[in-house]
């Protein structure tokens, strides 16, 4: 299998160059030639798999230069119920009522669905790089969750630095928590006077300057990085094999969806050959995303007009992995790819737009704090469950957009003990913690505030770098 840039420049790569590398030379972001198809016969086989299992059959149609003990070993090592909180399923299936269900994804070690895939790439980067005898310098961005789940997968991991930015202020006090207390010496924290798409903009400056990202050995882990959307895609899968009895069934699945990289990830499973009906994309206030699949029309906003929300990770109006569906549906027209993302805006045709809403079945809907709060209250009040405000999003829309006969599957996103105070409102009770984590946020703190520019970072990196 070989990587190509979604803006069209540069030669194909290999997995493994790809990993290392994030974003592509020309400013893209990768995507293989081609999505291997995936027939009834294939999925039959699959749907008695474990979770690990599944996982390796997946990697190993997009991985061909890590040997298949070696890759079988690292899915098997990665997905452990002991990883993920002694759930030998990984991401077991909750059914709130008949046709309508939870995918558990927050059982990790930060309790947010960013551990699937991060648990991996930790273990691949160790990998790899120990065989090449180098080292990585991570620089991530993170809205809230992300951050916390490439600091825990990467901490003590041999020849891998990690420099995460994230907006200051913007976090709960609960992902601040996760984040800053770490004392590990290859994790650095840089709080941005800023915004998420802020912090994103300073990652793809300084991955952009192929210079100083080749010297330093700059690496990724935001969903940029393909590796990551990879692993992603397999709990689509074996959520659908949790929710039908046979092959011959399609289901739904709503994505709380800030980024696109989650629902990105349900995209490729959708191109392989998964059965899905509809992908549907929930947004917060920042709508830019259902503003798009509303009207066609892709216009980000700047800093000023994104609104700090009570789904915060959400909290973001460019996102970067639209560029990888963007570009299948813009035919791999690399030129076109890049006009298009070096542009305010831009807007498709009549044909693209139904192209989306019928051959890709993306679908759309929007949330506003008074719905989280009422979708909050709602479902525990009818269903006995407690969701965290993005998962509320996801299940506000989804309930408006099921159709009868499909399975709709709402992707859980985080524990609600992550955002205690939105909790606190729509309940008046505190949210339950698990065990280990009451008072997490006193702990010490690790972190340096810093400007929003791209040269305080650059500067930075370098005092602290491992250049090996």
């Amino acid at each position: 299998m070989k990587y190509v840039s979604t803006r069209g420049g540069g030669p194909q790569k290999r997995f493994c160059d790809i990993l290392l590398e994030g974003l592509a030379d020309d400013g893209g972001l990768y995507l293989p030639t081609h999505y291997p198809q995936i027939d009834a016969a294939t999925l039959a086989r699959w749907r008695t798999l474990s979770y690990a299992e599944l996982a390796f059959e997946i990697l190993s149609l997009y991985i061909d230069d890590i040997p298949a003990e070696d890759l079988r070993r690292l899915t098997a090592q990665t997905y452990r119920a002991e990883v993920f909180g002694g759930r030998p399923e990984i991401t077991p299936l909750h059914t709130l009522e008949p046709g309508l269900h939870l995918q558990e994804l927050s059982n990790g070690p930060t309790l947010a669905f960013k551990d699937m895939a991060m648990q991996l790439l930790g273990a691949l980067f160790e990998y790899e790089l120990g065989r090449r005898g180098e080292a990585l310098n991570i620089l991530g961005a993170t809205s809230g969750d992300t951050g916390s789940a490439a600091e825990y997968a990467m901490r003590g991991r041999a020849g891998v630095r990690v420099f995460m930015l994230s907006p200051h202020g913007r976090m709960s006090a609960f992902q601040q928590a996760q984040m800053f207390s770490l004392q590990d010496a290859n994790i650095h924290n840089l709080a941005v006077r800023g915004v998420f798409d802020d912090c994103q903009d300073i990652v793809k400056a300084v991955s952009n300057d192929l210079g100083f990202k080749k010297s330093r050995r700059i690496g990724t882990v935001n969903s940029i990085n393909w590796a990551r959307l990879l692993a992603q895609v397999v709990y689509y899968f074996a959520g659908y094999f949790a929710a039908t009895k046979s092959n011959d069934e399609r289901v739904s699945f709503t994505v709380p969806s800030g980024n696109f990289g989650n629902v990105c990830a349900g995209h490729v499973a959708r191109q392989m050959g998964l059965p899905i009906a509809q992908l549907v994309v929930a947004t917060n206030e920042n709508d830019v995303l259902d503003e798009f699949f509303r009207t066609g029309r892709y216009a980000p906003r700047g800093a000023a007009q994104t609104h700090a929300t009570s789904s915060p990770s959400m909290d973001i109006s460019k996102a970067s992995n639209f560029e990888r569906f963007i570009a299948d549906l813009f035919g791999r027209d690399g030129a076109r790819v890049q006009s298009a993302f070096t542009s305010p805006s831009f807007e498709l045709s009549a044909a693209e737009r139904a192209s989306v809403e019928g051959r890709y079945a993306f679908a759309s809907g929007r949330s506003s704090h008074a719905d989280r709060l009422a979708t909050i209250r709602t479902c525990q009040q009818r269903y006995g469950r407690l969701v965290d405000p993005h998962t509320a999003d996801g299940l506000k829309v989804a309930l408006e957009r099921r159709q009868a006969g499909v399975p709709m599957i709402v992707l859980e996103t985080a524990l609600p003990a992550k955002f205690a105070e939105t909790l606190r409102e729509a309940t008046g009770q505190e949210p339950p913690r698990p065990a280990g984590l009451d008072g997490i946020e006193a702990l010490p703190k690790r972190v340096t505030v810093i400007d929003n520019d791209v040269q305080a970072v650059r500067a930075f990196i370098d005092a602290h770098v491992d250049a090996r």
